[in-house]
């Protein structure tokens, strides 16, 4: 069993000043990865954090659901930054395993790099879009409505 809440709540409150504390909640070899990395041990995963902040402006993590069974937690979550003052949300998952000490040992974030964030982006983002609804099913009777048009 693990109580996933200080890790959650970790979460919601990072800072620049709070990264550090990563060594608290993960183990020493745990596995992080993401759509972008797949890193193990808790330096690694202090860097990636530590990238976050320089990276974007005001980076934070709304928690959403979580389920948990035995010594494993899934979260949903929303991460919202800004980019060139620009603000972007993800909409994301996270599968977390804790070892019998509780700490993380794997991490895994699942997002779609795509659709949340590249073709957002000026220059990559047309072609993306572009690729996307070549391989939309069209919906019958709906016009050029497809099924992941709001």
């Amino acid at each position: 069993m693990n109580d996933a809440e200080p890790l959650l709540a970790w979460y919601a409150t990072l800072t620049p000043e709070t990264v550090a504390r990563v060594g608290k909640f993960y183990a020493a070899d745990a596995q992080f990865r993401d759509p972008f990395n797949d890193v193990r041990g808790v330096a690694a995963i202090e860097a990636i954090f530590r990238h976050m902040f320089e990276h974007t402006e005001q980076p934070r993590f709304f928690i959403d659901e979580r389920i948990a069974q035995g010594g494993q937690v899934f979260v949903t979550w929303q991460f919202l930054f800004r980019l060139r003052g620009v603000p972007y949300q993800i909409d994301g998952g996270s599968h977390l395993r804790f070892n019998a000490e509780g700490l993380v040992v794997m991490h895994r974030d699942y997002w779609d790099a795509a659709e949340e964030l590249l073709q957002k982006l000026p220059l990559v983002g047309p072609p993306i879009r572009w690729l996307r609804a070549r391989f939309r099913v069209p919906m019958p009777g709906a016009g050029r409505r497809h099924l992941t048009d709001d």
